[in-house]
């Protein structure tokens, strides 16, 4: 039995092989060093037609720097340290939002209408000023903030950090 299944299985798993060398750009017939044949992968994985306009991350960049369409005057305006300590809306678990969305802003469930406000990362002492903007949800849900933000605060990008919310004063 096993002289009949182990057969066929390898006819099986090498059927699309040819398929592959076609792809690579290789003759069935033609034998290449192993180089070779990884040049040929490299040309393969490395796109050959522009992605659309109409996506911005693919026009702009991947890259966060990129990506964050702030001004270094606003950056600036975002980390001067308010003129008055405003009230505290208390702590909320953040995540990054769309990156494609510009301006500085935290959309969270600790506020009922949009307002300026402040975020802190208790993990770096780095505040900016942003926009609070409400999302539907229980206070402790939690909450997603726009790219240049998190930059300004020192967040990471790809983790959850939890932040101290205050309105600004």
């Amino acid at each position: 039995m096993t002289r009949i299944i182990l057969p066929l299985f390898i006819a099986a798993a090498t059927a699309g092989c040819s398929n592959l060398t076609e792809r690579l750009g290789m003759d069935a017939s033609q034998s290449e060093p192993a180089s070779a044949s990884v040049e040929a992968t490299a040309e393969v994985a490395t796109p050959s037609a522009t992605p659309p306009a109409a996506s911005p991350i693919a026009t702009a960049g991947s890259s966060a720097e990129a990506l964050d369409t702030t001004t270094a005057a606003e950056r600036e305006a975002a980390t001067r340290a308010p003129a008055s300590a405003g009230a505290a809306l208390g702590s909320t678990v953040v995540s990054l939002g769309s990156a494609t969305e510009p301006g500085l802003w935290l959309k969270t469930p600790l506020v009922d209408a949009e307002q300026p406000g402040r975020v802190t990362n208790p993990a770096t002492g780095k505040s900016a000023a942003v926009t609070l903007i409400p999302l539907e949800g229980p206070a402790t849900a939690g909450s997603r903030m726009s790219l240049p933000a998190l930059r300004l605060i020192g967040a990471s990008l790809t983790d959850l950090t939890t932040v101290e919310v205050s309105t600004e004063g």
